[in-house]
């Protein structure tokens, strides 16, 4: 007879029910439900518990019906399973969550309370918002998001803490950036755009045509007139309407245009200020070479300084004009391509010059005064703004003039003989030694060759020494002519005003040069 052994009906027990562990969620049927619990059978062993409170809708909870639970203990104090249905819920999202989004997907999410360094947000889980993930710029106020449903990046998914940081900052670059994308692709050149002037530099103004989209509207499209700083047009918080001269979408620049708006005034400029025609004006700014004159709104033209007066000598705009002045001037240029236009304000007046001619015919004898000098001549004001050039060649018949200072003074009165005039060029020439007979002949046959004569020293070089034998007659006595040692020095053996016997070597008459000796 074969021995068996007992049989362990308590093993055979346990083994026909599930093997359960904590943290998994299963299928239960509801076996019973109170006001305070409901039971449920999860083939374990024991049965579950679970607070009604984790129901929704507790009454609606019917014995017999199917639920998913979480096992958070497999025996209390009691000896019954610990359930939660809430749990189970909330492990379903998790895992669905998880499984349908990754780090750097976007999510919405409602902000349900705030938390030690940040926010607590329902995205059907839990995430955490860090304070710095919050705003753009700086830390707000966290309590004005609660209760906002809003859209999150997922920055980080941890799988064993089953914690979840999310960023609104990076939400709103990103939605920036798609609201931009579609701006851009929606933006034609010439179409007109709202906007708000962002900002204002020296080289134009920044206009916010849409989230996230600026554009420039540089100084030099903002008015077809003359403006020298953009905030004489515009100031920030401004609203305007721009017109778009240009959109690059690979860079995101974009160009605005104010004054596109209005028909280019310089289309119509030849047609509308003839050149001959006298025209009215602003004088809108005064530089040293001229001033500029507004004919209308985005037209000006240009004075040339040389061109105030037939007769005055202006060293200055500012001394006949000052900004705001109304003034007539005649067109006397147009530059349609460089939008230029030429004025003349001495054009509205008759040229004096005209009558110089008449009133100073060549061979006249006048009477002036020396206004300047020149290294080559003096001018000889005769009456305000007629001046005539003496050239230091008709100065004297005898005297070789390098600087007209030598025989004249500023302020000084003379007679003079008028020798051409030129009224277009505004040219007239003068000349003093036409006031009496060329005494060359007279000196050329009184010092021939040979002849001694006394004189004084009036100039001393260091190639000789210039006698004056009588009056405005010098003759030249080179160095090697001078009764002095090979290596001494001209200076130190002479003196200007010395009374010195000279012998003449040569006469040339054609160059009006007379060469002296002192070795007499």
């Amino acid at each position: 007879m074969v021995d068996e052994k007992p049989v362990d009906m308590s093993s055979i027990y346990d083994e026909t029910f599930k093997d359960v562990k904590e943290g998994e969620v299963v299928k239960g049927r509801v076996i019973g439900v109170t006001a305070k619990e409901i039971q449920v059978d999860i083939g374990y062993k024991s049965e579950g518990v679970i607070s009604a409170e984790e129901f929704y809708d507790p009454k609606s909870i019917k014995v017999g019906d199917e639920i998913e639970v979480l096992i958070e203990s497999k025996e209390n104090d009691e000896g019954m399973v610990v359930l939660s249905k809430r749990k189970a819920e909330r492990m379903q999202v998790w895992e669905k969550i998880v499984s349908e989004h990754k780090e750097g997907d976007m999510v919405s999410g409602r902000v349900v309370k705030k938390v030690k360094g940040g926010l607590t947000v329902d995205i059907g889980v839990e995430a955490f918002l860090p304070a710095s993930q919050v705003f753009l710029k700086g830390f707000g106020n966290l309590n004005q998001l609660l209760g906002q449903t809003l859209n999150f990046v997922i920055v980080k998914i941890n799988k064993p803490r089953k914690n979840i940081v999310v960023s609104r900052k990076d939400a709103i670059l990103r939605e920036r950036d798609v609201a931009k994308v579609k701006i851009m692709d929606d933006l034609k050149t010439g179409q007109l755009i709202p906007g708000t002037v962002k900002n204002i530099t020296d080289f134009g103004a920044f206009i916010n045509i849409g989230p996230s989209v600026d554009g420039l509207l540089h100084i030099t499209d903002m008015s077809w007139g003359r403006i020298s700083h953009p905030s004489e047009m515009l100031a920030v918080g401004d609203k305007i309407e721009v017109m778009l001269l240009a959109v690059d979408k690979t860079t995101g620049k974009v160009s605005l245009g104010l004054k596109q708006k209005t028909p280019n005034p310089w289309e119509q400029v030849e047609a509308k200020y003839p050149v001959g025609n006298r025209v009215k004006g602003k004088v809108v700014n005064l530089v040293p070479y001229g001033a500029f004159v507004e004919l209308e709104k985005g037209i000006e033209g240009l004075v040339h300084i040389s061109e105030f007066s037939w007769t005055k000598r202006i060293g200055h705009p500012s001394e006949v004009l000052a900004i705001g002045d109304m003034i007539e001037a005649v067109v006397l240029s147009i530059d349609k391509a460089n939008q230029k236009i030429a004025l003349g304000i001495k054009q509205t007046e008759m040229n004096p010059w005209l009558e110089v001619a008449g009133k100073y015919p060549v061979g006249t004898q006048v009477k002036g005064k020396v206004r300047s000098f020149i290294d080559y001549g003096a001018f000889i004001e005769l009456e305000e703004g007629i001046d005539g050039l003496l050239h230091n060649s008709d100065i004297s018949w005898t005297r070789k003039i390098n600087h007209p200072s030598e025989v004249l003074k500023k302020g000084q009165k003379i007679d003079a003989v008028v020798l051409s005039v030129e009224a277009d060029n505004r040219k007239l020439s003068l000349g003093m030694k036409q006031l009496v007979a060329d005494p060359w002949a007279e000196f050329s046959a009184k010092f021939q060759p040979g002849t001694v004569a006394e004189g004084a020293i009036t100039k001393i070089t260091n190639f000789g020494l210039f006698v004056e034998l009588t009056a405005d007659l010098e003759g030249l006595a080179h160095i090697s002519e001078l009764p002095i040692e090979q290596n001494a020095k001209v200076e130190e053996s002479f003196k200007v005003g010395d009374k010195v016997r000279v012998k003449v070597m040569r006469v040339d008459d054609a160059e009006r040069r007379i060469a002296l000796s002192l070795k007499v």
